[in-house]
């Protein structure tokens, strides 16, 4: 276990929370392993945790803000705008109904380094195994994200309902479960984007609601500088991975997440 001062554990949870939360590789299965480092995987370290998922959210409305902005002023009259919006609310429909159904049971049970590396190295092969089924099939059905209709945005909400169990990655779920049910990458990964926005939120502020007890007034500088960290960290993921999937797959990342259930059991079991 590291001994740093608050400081540094608030940038180093900051730096992993924002690089790991769009990239579908876990930033719950990273920030168990950094708290363990850390010392921090206490109730209130949990806390600071979710807290700081508010910069990496921001970090996506800032990057398309242009996007939402046309989304708020379209609600009204526009029947793309309209349709995209329903189709976000459909998504977030079933991870939400699931999450607040299970939410005591997934904690008491799958909240630990074993139920973690399962996850992520499942998760490896279920991205080896769509990558390999997406690249022999034909043209994509879905283009963009306007051309979704609400079963698309259904079977989008479904696959994230993976993403509850921890270690899974809710964009990992998404993206893959977009792309098998046939929305082209670019599309997959830009929805994952835009339904973190409400699912984070309201993930996020049920839980500081629900554990506020847990944080004082001294605990504003640490979150502040966590906040800022993820909210920069996340921006720089967001950018990298939609020029990286303009020409790549995701391949990379299903080496990585088997690679990090490796050491996570290596750490956890030592």
């Amino acid at each position: 276990m590291l001994n740093l001062p608050p400081f540094a554990d608030a940038v180093i949870q900051g730096i992993v929370e924002g690089l790991t939360e769009f990239l579908p590789v876990s930033s719950t299965g990273h920030l168990i392993l950094v708290s363990g480092l850390l010392g921090l995987n206490d109730e209130k370290g949990k806390v600071f945790d979710i807290v700081i998922q508010l910069g990496a959210i921001l970090a996506v409305c800032w990057e398309f803000r242009v996007r939402i902005g046309r989304a708020f002023a379209g609600l009204a009259t526009d029947p793309v705008q309209q349709r995209f919006a329903a189709n976000l609310f459909v998504a977030f429909l079933p991870a939400a109904v699931v999450g607040l159904a299970f939410q005591k049971q997934i904690k008491a049970y799958l909240f630990n380094p074993t139920s973690v590396a399962i996850a992520l190295a499942v998760g490896g092969l279920v991205i080896f195994a769509v990558e390999r089924w997406y690249s022999r099939r034909g043209a994509p059905r879905v283009m963009t994200m306007y051309d979704m209709t609400w079963r698309d945005a259904l079977k989008v909400g479904i696959a994230q309902c993976f993403s509850l169990i921890p270690g899974t990655s809710r964009s990992g779920a998404t993206i893959m479960g977009g792309m098998l049910f046939g929305l082209s990458r670019a599309v997959a990964t830009e929805f994952s984007f835009f339904l973190a926005i409400p699912v984070m939120f309201a993930a996020t502020g049920y839980e500081l609601v629900k554990n506020r007890a847990l944080l004082s007034a001294g605990d504003l500088e640490t979150i502040a500088v966590g906040f800022v960290v993820s909210f920069v960290f996340a921006l720089i993921a967001v950018k990298a991975l939609i020029r990286y999937v303009a020409s790549h797959d995701f391949r990379v990342f299903a080496w990585y997440r088997i690679a990090l259930a490796l050491v996570v059991l290596a750490y956890f079991r030592a």
